[in-house]
């Protein structure tokens, strides 16, 4: 009868060690935790990062969490995936904020993605969704971030941050949908009003936009891209004094070096009837624009438009010369260059070539419009003449 006895005190012994042994690691994680809590009050992410990383790694060997995986995956067996997702959550969002704070975005969004939302700390939230718009992950942003805004609607930054991630996807209707929810209750947030205008831009709803940019003027929002952007919503919508005021405050905020403004400001500058101004405008963008194509395309029709309206004929052929090396399917180019040069500048056989060069374009056009016929009369009837 004794062994029983003996066997019965060993199990009890060897429970009784096992429960201690449960204990301390318990109380290592917590210990860990602390420190690493101390070092984070201290800003020292380095030390930090050390004590969470071992705290998290002595959870991971805990009973108590395996007893939690074992749960959650009782049908697959045990892995470090369900290890992972049984430590503390409070442990894992401090380890991950250390992360953040470092700029291990990964990391961090690998550590709060199987966080249960509802035990997601709004700060852990933010860091979810921020970490993986860091990552330049637009998609995963866009998910977290109207998760987060389920939770706390009036988080205006990120209510300002999603809308401007739905432009980016190409959804501006989706942005205006959350911004304007938003802007039902508070009509006055900078971040959010600036989203919304750049939302209603992109949308084409140019109205829409010119008054939220009023209204974030009247709130003295007076950065450069407010009024860049506001003088281009101006232009779309024919208010050309306004869209020159704001431009050349852009321009001057700048540094006389923002080739679009520059650009924009020199085509209200010509709309405006101000052609010498506009013209050296032009002039400047075409320096600052680093010879990109498409600033190009725009900047030599624009300059040839704005030489002919002041009747500097032959700089503006050379113009319209320089928008074919960049443009050289614009049909009607070469019609502008052909009637300059033919009526205007009486270079008869120069006028002839660039006739030539239009009705050779304008006649591949499959269904041309009664203008483009009209054109085609004329220059094959110039032709005839000489």
């Amino acid at each position: 009868m004794k062994k029983p006895i003996n066997l019965l005190i060993v199990l009890i012994l060897l429970m009784a060690s096992q429960v201690k042994a449960e204990e301390t690691m318990q109380d290592s994680v917590q210990i860990l935790t602390s420190l690493g809590d101390s070092c984070m009050r201290q800003y020292d992410t380095y030390e930090a990062l050390r004590y969470y990383q071992h705290a998290y790694k002595t959870a991971l060997g805990s009973e108590s969490v395996r007893g939690k995986a074992r749960e959650l995956d009782r049908y697959a067996g045990e892995t470090y995936f369900t290890l992972a997702q049984s430590v503390p959550c409070k442990l894992r969002m401090k380890l991950a904020d250390c992360h953040y704070k470092r700029a291990s975005y990964r990391e961090a969004t690998e550590l709060l993605k199987n966080v249960p939302e509802d035990s997601l700390t709004h700060e852990s939230f933010r860091q979810l969704a921020q970490g993986y718009q860091k990552q330049s992950d637009n998609d995963s942003y866009v998910y977290w971030a109207s998760q987060l805004l389920k939770r706390y609607p009036m988080d205006g930054e990120m209510v300002a941050g999603l809308t401007k991630g739905y432009i980016k996807n190409e959804q501006p209707q989706n942005g205006i949908a959350c911004a304007e929810k938003y802007a039902a209750t508070d009509s006055m947030n900078i971040l959010v009003n600036r989203a919304l205008a750049d939302a209603y831009f992109v949308d084409r709803q140019f109205l829409k936009a010119a008054h939220i940019y009023e209204r974030l003027m009247q709130q003295g929002d007076s950065t450069f891209n407010t009024l860049y952007s506001a003088g281009m919503v101006y232009g779309r919508t024919d208010s050309l004094e306004q869209a020159y005021n704001c431009l050349i405050k852009a321009f001057l905020m700048s540094g006389l070096q923002h080739y679009g403004c520059a650009y924009r400001l020199g085509v209200v500058c010509i709309d405006t009837k101000r052609y010498e101004a506009g013209l050296g405008y032009l002039d400047l963008a075409l320096q600052l624009t680093e010879r990109d194509s498409t600033m190009m395309r725009a900047l030599t029709l624009s300059q040839g438009e704005g030489l002919y309206a002041i009747k500097r004929y032959a700089e503006a052929v050379e113009a319209w010369k320089r928008h074919l090396d960049y443009n050289p399917e614009s049909i009607a180019t070469y019609y502008n260059i052909a009637n300059t040069l033919g009526y205007l500048l009486k270079d008869d056989k120069q006028a002839e070539t660039y006739y030539r060069l239009f009705l050779e374009h304008a006649k591949q056009e499959k269904n041309p419009s009664q203008i483009l016929l009209d054109m085609i009369r004329h220059s094959e009837s110039y032709l005839v003449r000489k």
